[in-house]
């Protein structure tokens, strides 16, 4: 198949409010480009020992680049950026906001970016491996390994609303848990609840190819069906599925959007037990005051708010 891609020449400040956009407008595939300096942190997080001698040097500039199928409406696409630009603008440098257009292929995009995601350190004592690479040799054995293919699926795993995820988790989910991963993506949350002792995970994705790659995933990390199952469908949308998958669980994390979380909040307590907690991230700074009012009103408590850069969690549980 081939790909539109539209790659938005912006500034570091404006990275991650065009990708929630990005996320809200349906686009799949995002790549970000920014000429910010690497800390030692995250280099030695990196396992790589030497650092390319044409690094660019920071000068607050980024490129997002964005792939669009068949089914976007490019010239519309590209009027939505656009607005959004001069809507960003109004209180954040936004750069030039150029848009370049250029087409490419599945296998261009597919594989090539492979390339650029090496091992590397998520949290204190988990390290997300991509299948085709080397296990690191500074890899104790105390260390959680988790191997990942996100295949078209994309989610490695590295942005701050899985850290902030999996922070809440290693605080509120007890052994032997039962966990519901809303939004499940490539699988990494499912599988770091099984390796923290959940007794059963079950995650749901409304993309089916998320729900094959995750299947893959699971095998590929020797988990078993009965520890971590994976289903497609839309909870918003399908009274059905809310029945069938019941009230079970002790926690609920969905590291989606945050016009998601709005309405999933609605329902989720369907889900939990009447003790369970509900982990929320994928939330963006300027959008939390809304999940929070969505949470309260819909008989949440918040128990718990942790910030990263841009980004909030919230943890709610039913008012009593």
């Amino acid at each position: 198949m081939k790909w539109t891609k539209l790659t938005v020449e912006t500034t570091c400040e404006a990275v991650d409010l065009l990708n929630a956009f990005l996320d809200e407008e349906g686009v799949l595939g995002v790549q970000i480009e920014d000429n910010m300096p690497l800390t030692d942190e995250e280099i030695s997080d990196m396992y790589i020992d030497l650092l390319p001698d044409d690094m660019p040097v920071f000068d607050g500039t980024a490129k997002v680049s964005c792939y669009l199928d068949d089914s976007f409406d490019v010239e519309d696409m590209k009027i939505k950026i656009n607005e959004e630009l001069r809507r960003l603008s109004e209180f954040i440098d936004v750069g030039s906001g150029m848009i370049v257009c250029s087409s490419t292929e599945d296998t261009d995009w597919i594989n090539n970016w492979k390339a650029y995601f090496k091992p590397f350190r998520i949290y204190d004592n988990i390290v997300i491996k991509p299948t085709w690479e080397e296990l690191p040799e500074d890899v104790n054995n105390d260390d959680i390994v988790i191997q990942i293919d996100p295949g078209t699926a994309f989610g490695t795993g590295s942005h701050e609303t899985t850290k902030l995820c999996i922070g809440q988790l290693k605080k509120y989910m007890k052994d032997g848990d039962h966990v519901l991963d809303a939004g499940s993506g490539s699988g990494i949350l499912s599988f770091i609840c099984n390796k923290l002792g959940a007794g059963k995970v079950l995650g749901i994705d409304i993309d089916s190819i998320a729900v094959d790659v995750s299947n893959e995933n699971r095998e590929i990390n020797g988990i078993t069906d009965e520890q971590v199952s994976f289903i497609c469908g839309n909870v918003l949308e399908d009274n059905k599925l809310v029945e069938e998958i019941g009230n079970c669980y002790d926690v609920v994390v969905a590291n989606i959007l945050a016009d998601v979380i709005i309405p999933l909040s609605k329902i989720v307590q369907s889900f939990m037990k009447p003790d369970g907690v509900f982990i929320s991230s994928g939330i963006i700074n300027i959008k939390e005051e809304e999940v929070r009012t969505a949470l309260i009103d819909n008989n949440f408590d918040i128990i718990d708010t942790v910030y990263m850069n841009d980004w909030v969690s919230f943890v709610a549980k039913r008012k009593n």
